[in-house]
């Protein structure tokens, strides 16, 4: 099985690297060339454009920002679309609209191709340790078919059914994940506002219930101030946008989610798109007046 990798941002340079690392032959292309350097280090092979990864490959996994880059990789309305995806597996392990996904999944296999939905459940530090949880979804013979090529980067793969329960699945843990750091970020900036030691606060979390891997990756973020990336802003909002809308279109409350929804944009206005998702701390800050 030939394989292709398109998209080397924040969770897909470590996502292809973890396939190099594990053995599997991999041609990967990314618009910023900068990126690829780590992937040629570590064995991979590079294309000039996305054109080649289609031409050599069997298996092409997209991790791109959203629907608009994956329709320019894919050349999706014109002639060319039909050359790339005739006789390949698409796997989309990006984040976009539940109904993109849908759309894409039927163009692709009325050009001949096969279609998998995989998103993935994990920020950056999981995906730089093997560790995400791969949401499957589409026809159980094109998922069978790629199981084993994502496997290096995974810890697990649950098949959620047909496209496009993938990308639901996906939306619906985000909820909590959206909703359990910003009320870290708010427990935190109580805590700070009261004057209270947050390195004791941390232990308390530690030592109780709501101890988890995700607070204790986070809580000390939020201590240090440190607003490095494992999943941006922009691309939490971005999320969160996509769970609100899919909300609406079902009649679903998610009045958490709408609050979190509203203090990431917020905090995108504040200048932190490319902050972590715990930059949200900032525009607490500033609805309580300290900044």
């Amino acid at each position: 099985m030939r394989a292709g990798f398109i998209g080397l941002g924040v969770m897909g340079q470590p996502m292809a690297l973890n396939l190099v690392n594990a053995g599997t032959p991999l041609l990967v292309w990314n618009r910023d060339p900068g990126k690829t350097k780590p992937l040629a280090d570590a064995g991979a092979t590079i294309a000039p454009d996305p054109a080649t990864v289609f031409a050599d490959s069997d298996v092409i996994i997209l991790m791109l920002t959203d629907g608009n880059a994956m329709d320019e990789v894919l050349t999706r309305g014109t002639p060319k679309f039909k050359e790339k995806v005739a006789d390949r597996t698409i796997v989309h392990m990006g984040t976009t609209a539940p109904s993109y996904s849908q759309g894409l999944e039927a163009d692709i296999i009325a050009a001949g191709g096969q279609y998998v939905e995989a998103p993935v459940s994990g920020s950056r530090k999981p995906a730089e340790a093997a560790q995400l949880v791969a949401l499957l979804a589409g026809d159980p013979d094109a998922v069978a078919q790629v199981r084993p090529l994502l496997k290096p980067m995974c810890r697990d793969m649950t098949e959620c059914g047909p496209v496009p329960h993938g990308l639901l699945m996906k939306l619906s843990v985000n909820i909590y994940l959206i909703t359990i750091v910003s009320s870290l970020a708010e427990t935190m900036n109580f805590a700070r506002a009261h004057g209270l030691d947050l390195t004791k606060v941390v232990e308390v979390l530690n030592a109780g219930q709501m101890a988890s891997p995700i607070m204790r990756v986070k809580a000390p973020m939020l201590v240090a101030e440190d607003f490095a990336v494992q999943a941006s802003i922009a691309n939490v909002w971005m999320n969160a946008d996509l769970i609100a809308s899919a909300a609406r279109s079902a009649d679903v409350a998610t009045p958490l989610l709408d609050v979190c929804h509203s203090l990431l944009a917020e905090t995108l206005q504040l200048g932190f798109s490319d902050g972590d998702m715990i930059a949200v701390v900032r525009a607490l800050e500033v609805r309580s007046g300290i900044r």
